[in-house]
């Protein structure tokens, strides 16, 4: 079961094989408050499995929670709460590097057991005019992200490169997740005996 609303994590998984249930934990995310971007991120995606997983009440599951903030300048920025913050934050990121962290939880319902971890990726932003950044806004896309920006959709062009894994940016980080599944006894091959024969089924 995936713990989140977001697409681009849901197609991620997709694309490599697993086919999850989506169920939203629908988390009050202000619940949670850390200084720290990376320890943020993990408490969060820890709130989010564990909410899902404790409505199950038991029955079996692998349950994956996941979140991402963008630290800038020491500062731990989510998703922008209106356009104003959007372009301010563009004015602050272009031209230069921030870091994406994203949260990773994994719990086993069956036994109870708990991987937490977070994944840490550079990413070097490109430099949009006034114009462009004010279009970009407009679409509503940075809105909807954390660090108002995407690099599967159409932030992708504002980006100039990444240092680490760029499914971490995308929100959910494929060889992090196998080693957490590892961790637990599961193949992640062995996940994709339960993605439809038909690849497209579900999208």
């Amino acid at each position: 079961m995936l713990a989140s609303a977001s697409p681009a994590r849901l197609a991620t998984l997709r694309a490599a094989g697993v086919n999850p249930e989506v169920v939203v934990s629908g988390v009050d995310e202000s619940e949670v408050a850390s200084t720290d971007p990376a320890a943020l991120a993990v408490e969060l995606a820890v709130l989010k499995a564990r909410t899902v997983a404790d409505r199950l009440e038991g029955a079996p599951a692998w349950v994956v929670g996941c979140d991402s903030v963008l630290e800038l300048d020491g500062e731990v920025h989510g998703k922008p709460v209106d356009a104003t913050e959007a372009r301010v934050r563009w004015s602050a990121m272009r031209g230069r590097s921030g870091v994406l962290h994203t949260g990773h939880c994994l719990v086993d319902t069956t036994d109870g057991r708990v991987v937490a971890r977070s994944a840490d990726t550079v990413v070097h932003f490109a430099t949009p005019d006034d114009d462009e950044v004010d279009a970009y806004v407009a679409t509503g896309e940075p809105l909807a992200v954390a660090g108002a920006f995407t690099l599967d959709g159409l932030g992708g062009a504002f980006v100039r490169g990444v240092e680490g894994d760029p499914h971490t940016v995308v929100g959910i980080g494929l060889p992090l997740l196998r080693d957490m599944f590892a961790e637990i006894g599961v193949r992640w091959t062995d996940l994709w005996r339960w993605f439809p024969a038909d690849p497209t089924a579900g999208r």
